[in-house]
């Protein structure tokens, strides 16, 4: 009997604890705190994409300034 109620216990413990977080999930803060979160992923990967571009491009135009010499040379 004392298991059960240990068990029923549980139970009721745990769905009080985590009732804020499922309430959290419609709250419009948490949604706005969300949306600003997602605005600065964003636009960190935007800033990476760019930064991979810029660095693929300035070595491209290495290599290429390396076979033109290499050329000038012969």
């Amino acid at each position: 009997m004392s298991s059960s109620m240990g068990i029923a216990s549980v139970f009721v413990l745990s769905s009080l604890l985590l009732s804020p977080l499922a309430m959290a999930e419609e709250s419009p803060a948490f949604v706005a705190r969300n949306a600003e979160l997602a605005a600065v992923h964003q636009e960190a990967r935007d800033a990476v994409a760019v930064n991979k571009a810029d660095t693929a491009k300035g070595a491209k135009q290495t290599a290429s300034k390396v076979t033109v010499d290499a050329n000038a040379d012969s």
